[in-house]
């Protein structure tokens, strides 16, 4: 069965051998869905034939978001420490332990339905693929728990152990890097795609260059690919370490020496960025046109989670990444889609060409532009186009 979806004002393909620009957009379009792929795009007046028809009427229709950075299995509430930022704390990463205490203490029905419900609640504001980390349990058991239940919703799954150094293991980091190489390493591998490490030495919870090193190529070494938190609270050797490694992608990005840029220009490691941080924690914002000026790859990412960022909308990280971080409105969405493709090395989304996956977003709105321009309205979804 095929689906044609006319009455597209404006169509965003990222592809700019279909379209102008370096979003390859078409004005009064259609598309054409045949088995869950995208079958044709081109003018509404030269559309083929389909099965069935879907008119947007007048709407703008883009690529589902790519939500490269997420934290979506956990259980508890951080507000109170949301607040004592908004009052002047400083965020160290100190209240991941207060995540983990709740997650591991969560039953699998409890998990599973706050992560059912995020990632509805991200579907409902056009992300169509998201990865997902663990992360909040910690232990060999939680840790993998937690991927499993990530398993269940998406494929994009990273086993996030080295997140921070448990209140158990306080004071004995090198035993707790021995843990997540070995045994947890061993129950995660199965059901995950990806490692990470938030690499920070700038944190007293978190993980030094070395540590970070042993943690990814034992990870590597399992069959896993790299991604890494680097240089988020300082300058340090996260960036670095992940374009040599040859990781997918440097997440957050905020504090970069000229040589970051520069390995990061070099490289094929991609810069994701996430603003949402920025703006729940009252931290600088990292520079994205110093990136882009260095001819750099960004993503955007919203980094979910219950503490530094507990938003799930992209389109809200779109419009900082242009108020904030001075990306134009094209620049920040082929990142909030491409951008985040590329940080999964994943060809089948992020764009709209004869043969992608066929994930939809439809605005409320004749433009993309409007995502920036309209900033905390809800005036994008997923298109549900029937598949049979």
């Amino acid at each position: 069965m095929s689906t044609l979806v006319t009455g597209i004002a404006e169509l965003v393909t990222n592809d700019p051998s279909v379209g102008e620009g370096p979003l390859g957009v078409l004005t009064d379009a259609a598309i054409v869905v045949a088995d869950g792929a995208v079958a044709w795009v081109g003018p509404g007046s030269a559309a083929p034939a389909a099965d069935r028809r879907i008119d947007v009427g007048g709407r703008a229709v883009l690529p589902g978001f790519v939500d490269s950075h997420a934290h979506l299995v956990f259980a508890g509430d951080r507000a109170a420490e949301f607040e004592a930022r908004m009052s002047g704390a400083r965020y160290d990463g100190g209240g991941i332990g207060t995540t983990v205490a709740a997650t591991r203490a969560a039953s699998d029905e409890v998990l599973r339905g706050r992560l059912r419900g995020l990632v509805a609640e991200m579907r409902a504001q056009g992300t169509t693929t998201v990865e997902i980390k663990s992360g909040y349990g910690l232990t060999v058991e939680d840790e993998a728990r937690a991927l499993r239940l990530a398993a269940e919703v998406t494929p994009e799954t990273t086993f996030l152990g080295a997140h921070v150094v448990p209140a158990e293991y306080a004071g004995r980091t090198d035993d707790y890097v021995a843990l997540v190489t070995g045994p947890m390493l061993e129950a995660c591998a199965p059901h995950a795609r990806w490692i990470d490490v938030f690499c920070e030495p700038a944190s007293a919870h978190a993980f030094d260059g070395d540590a970070t090193r042993t943690v990814l190529t034992a990870g590597r070494a399992a069959g896993l690919d790299l991604r890494v938190h680097a240089n988020q609270l300082s300058a340090g050797p996260g960036v670095r370490l992940a374009v040599e490694l040859g990781a997918a992608s440097a997440d957050h990005c905020t504090h970069l020496t000229e040589a970051d840029v520069d390995a990061l220009a070099g490289g094929s490691t991609v810069a994701t960025l996430l603003p949402g941080v920025e703006f729940s924690t009252r931290s600088p914002y990292p520079d994205a046109r110093r990136l882009l000026a260095a001819g750099v790859t960004v993503a955007l990412a919203t980094d979910c989670n219950p503490g530094s960022c507990f938003t799930s909308s992209m389109a809200f990280c779109v419009a900082l990444a242009v108020r904030e971080m001075r990306m134009t409105p094209t620049e920040a969405v082929w990142a909030a889609t491409a951008g985040g493709a590329a940080a999964l090395r994943r060809p089948d989304v992020g764009h709209l060409r004869p043969g992608a996956r066929a994930d939809l977003a439809v605005l409320d709105a004749p433009s993309y532009r409007h995502l920036a321009y309209r900033p905390g309205v809800p005036i994008v979804r997923a298109l549900d186009v029937p598949d049979r």
